[in-house]
C-alpha cells in the first residue's frame, strides 16, 4: 500500500491541508494529540531526516517556522510543542519524514519533550566530551 502521507501530497487520499508550496505540504493530523495538531511533511517521499537534501530540508523548516503563530492563533494556543521522531526506535509510525506542530495551553497536563523519554541517563563530564567528540567528527 503506497505510503499515505504521499498520498495526501498528492490528492489522492483526503486530508484538512492547511500550507503547500511545491516541496511541502501540511495538514492537520487525523489522530490529534490536541486541537490543531499539524503535520508538516515534504511532497517527496523520504523516511528519515537524514535521506533530506539541505535545501528540502531548509524548505520543510521553514515551512515548520511560518506555520507555529497560524497553528497556535487558530486555536488560541499558548505555546506549541514541534517534534519529530526520526525513526521506529524514536516513535515514528509512518514511515516518511514529519514535523508534528502540536498546540498547547496552559494545564493541559502534557509535559515536556523530556517526558517523552525514560529515565535519564547518568553520563559523567568524560562520557559526554567522548559523545560530543564523536559527533563532531562525524560532521
Amino acid at each position: 500500500m503506497p505510503c499515505v502521507f504521499c498520498r495526501i501530497a498528492a490528492d489522492e487520499a483526503p486530508s484538512r491541508t492547511v500550507y503547500r508550496d511545491g516541496s511541502v505540504v501540511a495538514f492537520l493530523d487525523a489522530n490529534p494529540l490536541a486541537p490543531g495538531h499539524t503535520l508538516v511533511v515534504p511532497v517527496d517521499h523520504h523516511e528519515r531526516l537524514e535521506a533530506l537534501s539541505a535545501e528540502l530540508a531548509a524548505d520543510l523548516f521553514g515551512a515548520v517556522h511560518r506555520l507555529v503563530a497560524p497553528v497556535q492563533a487558530a486555536v488560541e494556543a499558548d505555546g506549541c510543542t514541534v517534534a519529530v521522531n526520526d525513526g521506529p526506535a524514536a516513535g515514528q509510525e509512518v514511515p516518511h519524514v514529519h514535523c508534528h506542530l502540536v498546540p498547547r495551553f496552559a494545564g493541559d497536563g502534557g509535559g515536556p519533550i523530556h517526558a517523552a523519554m525514560g529515565p535519564r541517563p547518568h553520563l559523567d563530564g568524560a562520557a559526554l566530551d567522548e559523545i560530543a567528540a564523536a559527533i563532531a567528527a562525524a560532521v
